[in-house]
């Protein structure tokens, strides 16, 4: 555990060596050290969003946009090119945009299904089958492992983080290890499928690995979770929510069947619309908004504007998240232009720490930041490895963002459905079961690839 840490405080101590030819290295200047200073003490407040009772958007959006006026400011006052930071933004208004948006038509049917009862429903559906909170606990979760590698993990831990808070409300001791586990299966999951995480398309679409190359992680990433669920569950009482036998059958609004359809046509079209028309997810989501929008004209003429209105869900979505990503990814960011962020391929060598150890570190480097840049860095500077251990980096920059609430957009996700429920510190309890999950993947990981030769 110690040697894990000390490889990552090493990783940290030589990023300032990996800036690219061309690209600037201000990690020594004032505004390296004053943006790092900001940025921690930001994480600190976001961290301790509870005690400060602060949103953690506030300090995100602080950090993101402050930090990159600082480098306007540096760049203009020592006459360097400002064309530099100009581009760098544009490139991180790009990001921001893909994520946005893909998370704003996302959040829209989900609002849009809660409106029309289809979760009501699906909530009674399980729990007037006897089902106890356990066996919900293994239900959604496994539901969550085994979607997120066909949608994506973000949208399918909003999904059943909203399935888990129409079945119990208040019942902490089943919400918060039932949200973590979701949030570990989501990651998990995404985490062997190409399109189930933004870091393995990345790795995917770099030319590391074929499509089928990255199946090869399933074993890793199911026991890994199942262990971590395992431990969870301990946690989550046996009993059954109350269910009374005369409350009456939920009845889902008419329609509703038809947007659950134009949900799943908008995930495929966002995955159509970037591994076959290279174009960004977001732009089938955007696609699936309209078809949405269309459909709720159709409904209206037919039922009334009360009956569905999208710009009434629109209106519901949890904006706090939405503004949390947009600080976040404008930090990050900056902490990579500044050269903060750009891993050294120096450390992958032999006679440093080599890419084993190098690449366990990064699962926990992208807990604490953020995996999409953490992976950005790491195919930059592009260090010598084989196919083994660049499907072990994909399989820790996406499981290792699990380690912390806000490490991965599943955790930013639930957190906002789950608000003052799913918290940092309430995560951070269970934060060792994770772990234990994370050491047993690299092992599995470790068995199969270094010892079996099997990929």
């Amino acid at each position: 555990m110690f040697k894990i840490f000390g490889i990552l405080a090493l990783l940290l101590s030589n990023v300032a060596y990996a800036t690219n030819l061309g690209e600037p290295d201000l990690t020594n200047t004032w505004v390296g050290i004053i943006s790092l200073f900001i940025f921690v003490v930001g994480y600190y407040v976001i961290a301790n969003e509870e005690k400060y009772e602060i949103d953690k958007s506030v300090p995100a959006l602080f950090v993101g946009i402050f930090t990159f006026l600082l480098i306007a400011i540096y760049f203009v006052t020592n006459n360097l090119d400002i064309k530099l930071v100009h581009e760098e933004a544009e490139n991180v208004i790009l990001e921001i945009a893909e994520i946005f948006f893909f998370l704003f038509v996302a959040m829209t049917y989900i609002e849009s299904l809660l409106h029309m009862g289809v979760f009501d429903r699906l909530k009674y559906n399980l729990v007037s089958k006897g089902y106890s909170y356990r066996k919900l606990f293994w239900l959604t979760g496994l539901l969550s492992f085994f979607i997120s590698p066909f949608a994506d993990n973000l949208t399918t831990a909003l999904i059943l983080s909203t399935v888990l808070f129409t079945i119990e409300r208040e019942k902490k001791e089943f919400l918060v290890p039932g949200a973590i586990n979701i949030v570990v299966a989501a990651n998990a999951g995404g985490a062997w499928s190409p399109f189930g995480d933004i870091t393995t398309l990345m790795v995917w679409t770099s030319g590391k690995g074929n499509f089928l190359d990255f199946l090869y992680l399933f074993p890793s990433s199911i026991l890994g979770y199942l262990a971590t669920a395992f431990l969870l569950s301990l946690a989550v009482p046996k009993t059954k929510p109350i269910f009374d036998n005369e409350v009456e059958v939920p009845q889902m609004k008419e329609g509703a069947k038809t947007i659950i359809f134009l949900g799943a046509v908008t995930i495929i079209m966002a995955v159509i619309s970037h591994q076959v028309l290279d174009f960004p997810a977001m732009w089938g989501m955007m696609f699936g908004l309209v078809l949405l929008k269309a459909y709720s004209f159709k409904l209206q003429k037919k039922f009334g504007k009360s009956h569905f209105d999208v710009f009434q869900s629109m209106a519901k979505i949890e904006n706090n998240t939405l503004m949390f990503f947009f600080g976040i990814l404008s930090a990050v960011g900056a902490l990579y232009f500044l050269g903060w962020l750009t891993l050294a391929s120096v450390v992958y060598e032999p006679s440093y720490l080599g890419p084993i150890y190098s690449n366990i570190a990064v699962g926990f480097l992208s807990a604490i930041v953020d995996n999409v840049p953490v992976m950005s860095a790491i195919l930059k500077a592009n260090p010598n490895m084989d196919l083994s251990n660049w499907l072990l980096v994909t399989l820790t920059a996406g499981i290792g963002g699990s380690l912390i609430s806000f490490g991965s957009a599943a955790g930013v996700g639930v957190m906002g459905k789950l608000k003052g429920i799913y918290t940092f510190s309430s995560h951070m309890k269970y934060a060792w079961m994770i772990l234990v999950g994370y050491f047993i993947s690299v092992g599995i990981w470790y068995f199969q690839f270094e010892m079996l030769k099997i990929y």
